[in-house]
């Protein structure tokens, strides 16, 4: 049984990489930690066969390493788009995936990581995935920006009442858009929009460009 511990502020994206990997009968979620601290806590308590953590958690790498070294943990660290992946192999990080990484490389990363191998995701085809994302831009291109400053926000793993308070309207209003947009999309909640939406990179840029807008009425 592999032990794999989950470490990412965005609780959308654990619980996806969660919802991936249970689905392997060899291996066992063993924790999931939001912060550095109870990362480094866990990676010490749980001595696990893998560690996958993303770069959102500004640990400091070498220490970690290091410590990685004593509990036999081997490193899986999940990158942001445009990411240099070689600084981090020689660093001692065995797997580099970024966020768009699908469940199949995903669970390819942390089977060769174990087996002391190192993964590290095509950044070329990673690259060229998303110029040829037709299914994300043709999404993007469905949803109107309001719809898409939601979805950011779903992502970020806002709740709906947190995001009405955003956007300056009810909660209700805020359902209502997410219905429209799981029928446009095709997801049935909002962890599989979520999920989505990180796949499609194309979708997930255009909706993070209006994360930070702010909307004078929800009209539309």
């Amino acid at each position: 049984m592999l032990k794999i511990i989950l470490a990412d502020s965005q609780a959308i994206f654990r619980a996806g990489a969660a919802k991936v990997l249970a689905v392997e009968d060899d291996f066992r979620i063993v924790a999931q930690c939001e912060n550095t601290e109870r990362m480094l806590a866990a990676v010490e308590s749980f001595r696990a066969n893998v560690l996958i953590f993303s770069t959102a958690m500004h640990v400091d790498i070498r220490a970690l390493v290091e410590l990685s070294k004593k509990t036999k943990t081997r490193l899986i660290i999940v990158i942001e788009s445009g990411d240099n992946s070689a600084q981090y192999l020689q660093l001692g990080i065995a797997g580099v995936v970024f966020r768009n990484v699908s469940g199949t490389s995903l669970v390819e990363c942390v089977r060769k990581v174990s087996r002391n191998e190192t993964w590290v995701q095509d950044t070329g085809a990673a690259a060229e995935a998303t110029e040829n994302d037709i299914v994300g831009a043709r999404v993007r291109d469905r949803l109107t920006p309001k719809e898409l400053r939601i979805v950011a926000l779903i992502v970020q793993g806002f709740k709906n009442k947190e995001i009405a308070v955003q956007l300056g309207t009810t909660e209700q209003v805020i359902k209502n858009y997410l219905r429209n947009v799981y029928d446009k999309i095709g997801v049935s909640d909002r962890l599989e929009l979520a999920l989505f939406t990180i796949h499609h990179r194309i979708l997930n840029e255009a909706a993070a460009a209006l994360a930070g807008t702010t909307s004078n009425q929800m009209s539309n």
